[in-house]
């Protein structure tokens, strides 16, 4: 029987394993895991969109909805999803439009007197920048109000 030397041996092992394929993980499925994860913790169930926006819709409202053009005034807080509060706010009126793409893609769900709460990965958030208290590539969570819109 023939021996073949351990130098080959590991040689060729170390080739066979570089060959296979590395998984590489996007930062969209990272946030996918962090909100699955916290629905999970807080027991809860959300409705998801194609761009990974996951909302609960806790009141509809009544009437029209805004749209992307709409100026609207909400009452809203915003949270880490360690619970961590990073701003609050009561009777902020903004354009739609200029607002985080989560809020453009959720606030639009509700009608006038509507609460939704948004379950926002960072690609609709600030993505990989911080703002303020809100560390780059975090997933956010809103609880907004709608008190009013106008076109």
């Amino acid at each position: 029987m023939k021996k073949i030397p351990l130098i080959v041996l590991l040689f060729t092992a170390l080739i066979l394993q570089s060959c296979g394929e590395k998984q590489v993980v996007s930062q969209a499925d990272i946030d996918q895991q962090k909100i699955v994860d916290y629905l999970i913790s807080k027991q809860l169930t959300a409705t998801a969109t194609a761009s990974g926006l996951h909302y609960i819709i806790i009141d509809e409202g009544s009437g029209d909805k805004p749209t992307t053009q709409s100026t609207v005034t909400v009452s809203y807080k915003g949270y880490l999803l360690d619970d961590t509060l990073f701003d609050q706010g009561t009777f902020f009126t903004s354009p739609l439009s200029d607002l985080i793409k989560g809020w453009q893609e959720g606030i639009p769900l509700i009608a006038p007197g509507g609460k939704i709460k948004l379950i926002i990965p960072s690609a609709l958030g600030y993505g990989g920048h911080a703002a303020g208290s809100i560390p780059a590539n975090s997933v956010i969570v809103f609880d907004v109000s709608l008190h009013y819109f106008s076109n």
